[in-house]
């Protein structure tokens, strides 16, 4: 047998993938998870690679005669979007033995299969393997006892690490609330406002908007980035793909495509942050990497985060000095979840921040562990916010692990579903709050922002704006820390009843709430306008866990209702009251932006990008884009003319919704008729 390459899936094969692995496991349907060849199975197995293989591969799966069937750079070469166990099979079955391809038996092949996955630490099962696409192409294969080495993962670009491009500084990132001309931030600025002083386009003229052009992705990969926009030049991404394209035409100025050097864990990117000529991300293989903002080339890339464990890059980052701020997602692998500090300017670590540390440990005061479990859970994945005065970040923690069984981890379970302030320049623990405290519905806390001070954004008081997937709108008072009101913006029914084996029906569901897009700040009325998710679900949990590093752990099931709808809430911030609301037929998960122009921009999964008048919700205009909008809406000036940009391609990889296009993702440009 001579597997010398494997096959890559087209990536609209990756993104089903990606998709049907999620989707299932969350589900509670039957996937493999740990592998499910048996015992019998693999001795088989073992008996026909000694006669058929060996030969060219040897008796311990790694002659130098062919390539090697085990170890790091075999797990490696199988386990990214589109080269999994399904892909395996079907080069085993279809080329080997060599010159002979197909020669033996269907039953033999997956003999040999459960040999090979078994001799790479996929977990022995109670079922035999079978030829079923989707089957197979849900087993994880495991790693092993190999331990991620950041320094050993480094790779530094061919033309050297310093970038030709410039801008902006850090001088500018710190006023992108005062520059409406451009979009630095994810969020717009470091306090996450989401506000624009934009008022070319206003309530008098926003029925004619007309578009002006668009920029394709290439692939089907989830499209939720947040454009970031400076001195005409805007920056998008997807899963693998980044490009820098004139913000007022879309020509591309340039791309790049990276190219998984590991497994990838969730198809997601939000987007880019940007200083002093670096263009920085995430990718869903773990690494960080940086281009250089004139041409695109790649200055370095390191291996930071550990998809084997479950972690990978979906959040934007933030870029505060020189330093590069992130966190991986992947609570529901059971993570232990992290914020670090990365150096610039090649990737180094500077700082990290542990957020789960009594979990890592096995259990503490804060979460005990009656039946010796394996704990985790606290990934980072939706946009930081921070008050520069103090030298503060906020950090929106997230749920704890397994997600469903909370009595198997009595107590607060800190520091999940906290909001967890950190001196920027140490990462030192300055304070916390606890908001969803002992989560048993897998009810994330996503967003710490928009940060509101007195004297400056037209409240009475320094603030914190924090939303989530329980579906309620929380505000707290910075320096005392108490929470001043509690809003919900979505259906909630059955919150406090414990999930338990019998199941419990409760709303939201495990995708209800608020996602990775949260509230934006409109200071002309001063509210807080807000997208959601009307979804319930019916949570089972289940009498034992099982834990497999890397691989979902729910300790139970969700049935979703099949209805789902989204709101746009906006709130008093300084009441609690709700202003205005709007239902939108479909879940809202797109981002929201607030113009002085007196505007609500954001859009909706049947397509439509939306703009409302900010002060009493009257729907204004509603732009088909052709495809579901769940990314960034921006808006930005370039020589004197304002435009507003959308994202435009499926968003949402964890289930349907009846508004899924072919083709990938794009972004798309508008700007007022006539000018």
């Amino acid at each position: 047998m001579n597997v010398t390459s494997h096959v890559v899936a087209t990536s609209k094969t990756a993104s089903s993938l990606l998709l049907l692995v999620f989707s299932l496991s969350v589900f509670g349907a039957d996937v493999p998870g740990s592998g499910t060849f048996t015992e019998d199975q693999f001795e088989r197995g073992e008996a026909l690679y000694v006669e058929q293989c060996a030969q060219c591969h040897g008796v311990d799966l790694e002659s130098a005669a062919a390539p090697t069937l085990i170890g790091p750079t075999f797990r490696k070469t199988w386990s990214p979007l589109g080269a999994n166990v399904a892909e395996l099979y079907n080069r085993i079955s279809t080329t080997m033995p060599p010159r002979q391809g197909a020669g033996l038996q269907e039953s033999e092949y997956l003999d040999l299969l459960a040999y090979v996955l078994g001799r790479n630490n996929v977990l022995e099962g109670s079922e035999a393997l079978k030829n079923d696409y989707d089957y197979l192409s849900a087993i994880a294969i495991a790693r092993g006892d190999e331990v991620l080495d950041i320094a050993a993962n480094f790779i530094e670009g061919f033309y050297g690490l310093e970038p030709t491009g410039s801008g902006p500084s850090f001088a500018q990132l710190m006023a992108a609330a005062d520059n409406s001309k451009d979009w630095l931030y994810h969020n717009q600025n470091y306090q996450g406002t989401r506000y624009s002083q934009l008022e070319q386009i206003n309530i008098g003229n926003a029925g004619g908007l007309q578009r002006v052009c668009a920029y394709d992705l290439p692939t089907n990969a989830t499209m939720q980035t947040g454009p970031i926009i400076y001195q005409g030049t805007m920056y998008v991404t997807n899963a693998t793909h980044t490009a820098a394209i004139d913000a007022a035409t879309c020509e591309k100025i340039w791309s790049y495509d990276w190219e998984p050097r590991d497994r990838m864990v969730w198809g997601n990117s939000r987007g880019v942050a940007i200083k002093d000529g670096y263009v920085v991300r995430g990718t869903p293989d773990g690494y960080l990497l940086a281009l250089d903002s004139a041409n695109g080339n790649l200055l370095w890339a390191r291996q930071v985060a550990d998809p084997w464990l479950g972690e990978t890059f979906a959040m934007p980052p933030m870029i505060f000095e020189d330093t590069v701020l992130i966190g991986p997602a992947g609570s529901e692998n059971a993570i232990s979840g992290w914020l670090g500090a990365f150096s610039l300017t090649d990737g180094d670590l500077i700082w990290k921040f542990m957020t789960v540390p009594e979990a890592a440990a096995g259990g503490g005061p804060s979460w005990g562990n009656p039946n010796n479990i394996p704990l985790g859970g606290g990934a980072v994945w939706t946009p930081l916010s921070m008050d520069l005065a103090l030298g503060e970040v906020y950090v929106a923690v997230s749920n704890p692990a397994p997600d469903l069984p909370a009595y198997l981890r009595p107590g607060e379970n800190l520091y999940t579903n906290n909001i967890v302030a950190l001196d920027v320049r140490t990462g030192a623990l300055r304070w916390h709050k606890s908001l969803v405290p002992n989560d048993d519905h897998d009810w994330d806390l996503t967003q710490v922002s928009p940060v509101l001070k007195a004297g400056i954004n037209n409240v009475s008081r320094d603030m914190i704006a924090t939303v989530g997937k329980d579906g309620i709108l929380r505000t707290m008072d910075k320096d005392s820390r108490a929470i001043l009101y509690e809003t919900p913006i979505t259906t909630i029914l059955n919150a406090e009843v414990p999930v338990t084996q019998e199941g419990v029906f409760a709303c939201p569901g495990v995708f209800g709430g608020v996602l990775w897009s949260g509230p934006a700040y409109y200071p002309g009325a001063k509210l807080l306008i807000t997208p959601s998710i009307d979804h319930c679900a019916m949570f089972t949990a289940n009498e034992e866990v099982a834990f497999v590093p890397g691989q979902m752990y729910l300790g139970g099931r969700v049935r979703p209702d099949e209805e789902q709808t989204g709101w746009l809430t906006a709130i008093d911030v300084e009441s609690g009251e709700v202003s205005w609301r709007y239902h939108s037929p479909r879940p809202m998960v797109a981002g929201v932006t607030t113009t002085a122009g007196g505007l609500v921009m954001t859009g909706e999964l049947n397509g439509n990008l939306l703009i409302l008048n900010a002060n009493s919700g009257e729907l204004l205009n509603s732009i088909a884009t052709g495809a579901p909008v769940g990314g960034g809406v921006v808006t930005y000036e370039v020589e004197g003319k304002q435009f507003i940009a959308t994202s435009s391609g499926n968003a949402m990889m964890t289930f349907r919704t009846g508004d899924e296009v072919e083709g990938g993702g794009r972004v798309i440009v508008y700007s007022l008729r006539g000018q």
